[in-house]
């Protein structure tokens, strides 16, 4: 069978793997492998983000004392990142297919060597059919160091990886245009890029077991589909939903992001997701953001730099920021800080940050 993509990044939400009462729902494990084995034997190259490690460890440790939150989720995903692979490795192996564990953070995308490094192991893996299956690192990711959640994760990895398309499944059929318990409110099966504001559609509460709402996925969706990959949110408990969603020409219920039509540079692409890890910030005049947000391609040069905030060294992300104090962009800085603050104002010299290494909101 052939399917409209053939390489897609396939996001599993904790609510699709986990059972009511917290544990790991390996029925739903099994069929989600039995689909990915069937799109993967048909020539489509899957990297699959994977939650359920807290869940599947909350079931096999009972901590003597009380824990807080921290120390519990470090506990419960050591443990149940482990127990979580093994159950994928058999289950994969019953396919006689390899599946591979990459565990990462969020500052793993902060540096453009750890970003192009991943990057390269995972595309060794697919190169040698292997499925690599891609969770955050939670032993080591503690509170500001970590992703919103696994939605932010599957963008970064889309993006980084050139898909075609990011599958994202949760426990509802896509985003909802009222509550989805509604009996009158219907899936909204498409939307329009970064065009259309969502919020008043999207409910705000958290899912039960995971970290991520429905606008987290919607922020995610239309800032990767921004930059020209498709993405579908769909319900991850339907039977063989995956290989109905890639059909040629699928009915299959879900909300999808049109892709926009000009496709960003993969540098741009890692710039736009590096924004959580600004070193500094570079103050600019209204001339040059008349001058960056004009129709030419222009770089940031230091004769319009105001103030320059932060201590960074070279090819560190910086925000840039405006007179009236809001962002309208990140970059790559082409000098260190000591050296910028002492250029700030001058003439004739190499861009602050270049056109290239430049990404506008």
């Amino acid at each position: 069978m052939t399917y409209q993509f053939t390489r897609i990044a396939v996001k599993i939400g904790s609510n699709v793997l986990t059972r009511k009462d917290g544990s790991l729902d390996v029925t739903r494990m099994s069929a989600l492998v039995d689909q990915v084995a069937e799109l993967h034997r048909n020539g489509v190259e899957v990297v699959l983000i994977s939650s359920g490690a807290v869940a599947s460890g909350r079931s096999e440790v009972k901590p003597g004392k009380k824990l807080d939150a921290v120390s519990a989720r470090q506990l419960y995903s050591a443990v149940g990142q482990a127990k979580l692979i093994n159950r994928y490795f058999e289950l994969f192996r019953e396919h006689k297919i390899a599946c591979g564990q990459v565990l990462t953070t969020k500052e793993n995308f902060g540096s453009r060597t750890h970003y192009l490094n991943q990057k390269h192991c995972m595309e060794v893996m697919l190169d040698n059919k292997v499925i690599p299956i891609v969770n955050e690192n939670d032993t080591i990711s503690v509170t500001e160091l970590m992703f919103t959640d696994n939605d932010e994760l599957s963008g970064l990895i889309a993006t980084m990886m050139g898909m075609d398309a990011l599958i994202i499944l949760s426990n509802i059929d896509g985003i909802y245009n009222g509550n989805p318990a509604d009996p009158a409110a219907t899936v909204i099966r498409e939307i329009d890029g970064g065009k259309q504001d969502l919020s008043e559609y999207v409910q705000t509460s958290k899912s039960s077991f995971g970290r991520g709402g429905m606008l987290t996925k919607c922020t995610i969706a239309q800032k990767v589909a921004d930059e020209g990959i498709t993405v579908i949110i769909a319900n991850g408990k339907k039977e063989n939903i995956l290989p109905s969603l890639l059909a040629k020409s699928s009915q299959t219920v879900c909300t999808r992001f049109i892709p926009a039509a000009k496709p960003v540079s993969s540098v741009k692409k890692w710039i736009a997701h590096s924004e959580g890890f600004a070193k500094g910030e570079i103050h600019i005049n209204q001339g040059t953001e008349e001058a960056l947000t004009g129709n030419k391609a222009t770089s940031l040069l230091l004769v319009g730099v105001t103030a320059i905030i932060g201590d960074f060294e070279k090819n560190d992300i910086v925000k840039i920021i405006n007179e009236e104090g809001e962002q309208i962009g990140v970059g790559c800085a082409g000098y260190d800080s000591r050296e910028a603050i002492s250029l700030i104002g001058q003439r004739d010299l190499k861009p602050l940050v270049h056109y290239d290494y430049l990404y506008l909101d």
